[in-house]
This record gives C-alpha cells, structure tokens and sequence, in this order.
C-alpha cells in the first residue's frame, strides 16, 4: 500500500470518526480531541489510540463499539484495533477550537 492511499484511508477514517459522540456532549469524539493516534498499516489494518474525557464516562463500550465498527467499514480497512489508553490524559487544550467554541470554552 502506498503512502497515498494510507493518507486516503486516514482522511476517510476522520470522516467517519466525526459522526461518533458521547451521548453526554454535542461534539464529536475528533473534535474533542479523544483520538490520539491512527495507523494505517500495509496490510489494511488500522491500529487507533484513542481516550475519554473522563476514565469513568458511562458510555464508554457504546463508544469503542461505535468506533470500532466505523473505522471497520471504511473502504479500504481490513480490520480496526481500537486500543484505550488514558495516557496522556485528556484536557481541554487537546479540543478544536470550534468544539471549544460550541461547548463554550471560548
């Protein structure tokens, strides 16, 4: 796979993690800045880091799954690893400035 169609997927991936929210908050999981890493791999498979705003949010499975079945249905993705991580921790400062600018931030 060339660097191309990675960027391709990547550009997609985006595209499809705008459309996944916690229920609790009206901007999405992108615009919060919750996705830390998006690896497009060879061999289609799609390695993601991403967080919460809180380690304890209640709707955390409902997320991952949300996640993990939209990154899936990407052209072009074989298979999606979403892996949690809380480090480093998620704050404000890692929101778009319009999520800041919606949530009243700004």
């Amino acid at each position: 796979m060339t660097q191309e169609e990675k960027t391709k997927i990547e550009e997609k991936i985006v595209d499809v993690l705008k459309t996944v929210y916690d229920p609790e908050i009206p901007v999405n999981i992108w615009d919060l800045g919750m996705i830390y890493k998006i690896d497009v791999k060879d061999d289609a498979t799609v390695d993601l880091d991403m967080t919460f705003t809180a380690p304890s949010c209640p709707a955390a499975d409902f997320i991952l799954e949300d996640v993990r079945s939209k990154v899936d249905s990407v052209e072009g993705v074989k298979s999606a690893n979403v892996n949690l991580v809380f480090e480093p921790a998620w704050d404000q400062s890692m929101m778009s400035e319009e999520a800041r600018v919606e949530l009243g931030f700004e």
